[in-house]
């Protein structure tokens, strides 16, 4: 399959940055060896491991996955933007977005049991995210003051807090009894089993649960050296 040149970015993916390419095309493969998720940048012919998307951000240290929403997959949508784009930046602010809307379908199907995942294929998809907020400081409200590893994003029927450098969001939402705020994990757009939550009167302080939530997360798994 014929896929597009690896295009370097500057902040976010921009079409000005896309239109600069390379002449060589990329392509990445995934499939199992003894059961054991392996991806291939065909292009470069280097296996692409979690080593250096984990220095952004670590949901799956052990390896890559694909074929649903989940760490693994996160981290191999963290893990093929990085290389394809080689900017952290668009990495780290898409890889969600990217997961839930690419790596969540794969499937290693066909006779030679394996995907395929072109540069073409990778920019079409990107070109759907782009549009999308998903990590943009003070996007919305209500704003509370976050420590510097959250975001505060903004969604048409909720308030979403996202979490930088690990796979949590605090959902706030309207409850039986007035708002609800939520502590989850694995995705933006499906939320899971809470790991905490919190229900607030409309009388009461919105921010203050919203703050007791992130504490609670980052006492779970601990920020990144350098971050509060």
């Amino acid at each position: 399959m014929n896929g597009n040149a690896r295009r370097p970015t500057s902040s976010g993916i921009q079409t000005e940055a896309l239109a600069h390419r390379r002449d060589d095309p990329v392509e990445y493969v995934g499939f199992r060896v003894d059961g054991h998720a392996v991806v291939l940048n065909l292009s470069e012919h280097q296996r692409l491991t979690p080593d250096r998307s984990l220095d952004l951000v670590n949901h799956s240290p052990t390896g890559f996955e694909w074929g649903y929403a989940g760490s693994g997959p996160a981290q191999l949508a963290c893990g093929l933007l990085l290389d394809y784009y080689n900017d952290a930046q668009v990495a780290r602010e898409h890889y969600i977005a990217f997961r839930n809307r690419v790596i969540s379908q794969l499937e290693c199907d066909g006779p030679a049991a394996c995907w395929h995942l072109t540069g073409e294929e990778i920019d079409a998809a990107m070109a759907t995210i782009t549009d999308d907020v998903v990590a943009l400081p003070d996007g919305g409200g209500p704003s509370p003051p976050l420590p510097e590893n959250w975001r505060t994003v903004t969604r048409p029927d909720r308030r979403v807090f996202q979490r930088a450098d690990r796979d949590h969001y605090i959902v706030l939402g309207e409850g039986t009894d007035g708002w609800l705020a939520v502590l989850c994990s694995q995705g933006d757009r499906a939320y899971p089993a809470p790991l905490a939550s919190r229900t607030v009167s409309d009388d009461a302080d919105v921010k203050q649960a919203i703050r007791a939530l992130v504490n609670e997360s980052n006492d779970l798994i601990e920020p990144p050296e350098g971050e509060c």
